[in-house]
């Protein structure tokens, strides 16, 4: 089941040169693991809420190659020239199965918040 890494990244220009060559290896560890980004160095258009800095969004194949991703040496080699910069928190998050019906999970999750 696919699985992503979302990053949200507060940036404060002028950019450090070490993020810029991070930016330039990130997806050569990303390969390996078939990651791929889907939203990169993208301002969000908010529609609810407030709201600061940018995202990043990388799917992978499922969780295991996500966590493999991260841990790797590859990519725990270049992770400082990111976090030295730019503050962010980032997370891996599970997808969800196709078809996937909302309605239904709030159903099974009523039930058992009523117990």
């Amino acid at each position: 089941m696919t699985a992503y890494a979302l990053a949200h990244m507060w940036p404060q220009p002028p950019l450090h040169d070490d993020v810029f060559t991070y930016m330039e290896r990130i997806q050569a560890t990303m390969d390996p693991f078939g990651g791929r980004f889907l939203v990169h160095n993208t301002l969000p258009e908010v529609v609810e809420g407030p709201l600061d800095g940018l995202y990043v969004l990388i799917e992978f194949p499922d969780m295991d190659k996500a966590r493999g991703w991260y841990a790797s040496d590859a990519y725990q080699a270049i992770l400082p020239m990111r976090t030295d910069h730019i503050p962010a928190t980032t997370v891996l998050l599970q997808g969800l199965p196709d078809p996937y019906d909302a309605g239904a999970t709030a159903k099974a999750m009523r039930a058992a918040q009523q117990g």
